[in-house]
């Protein structure tokens, strides 16, 4: 578990820098003079969330498959 939760919180940390990243290049298309860099930050907003989502899955795949063997053998 302990490996786990190290990538866990990799992940986290990632995504979160890239979504803070994302948000802000993306205010400053949407607001600012920038209209180019709208769809950077709408493309790195989408790249962080994913990056979370894969990470989560692959955490809790791993973790499921450590726990299979702790079944009932028949």
């Amino acid at each position: 578990m302990k490996n786990n939760t190290q990538i866990l919180n990799a992940v986290k940390v990632i995504g979160i820098s890239l979504l803070t990243i994302g948000i802000i290049i993306f205010g400053l298309g949407f607001f600012g003079s920038y209209s180019n860099m709208t769809a950077i930050g709408i493309g790195t907003i989408s790249g962080a969330v994913l990056i979370f989502v894969m990470g989560v899955f692959f955490v809790v795949t791993e973790e499921m498959l450590t726990k299979t063997g702790e079944g009932s053998k028949s």
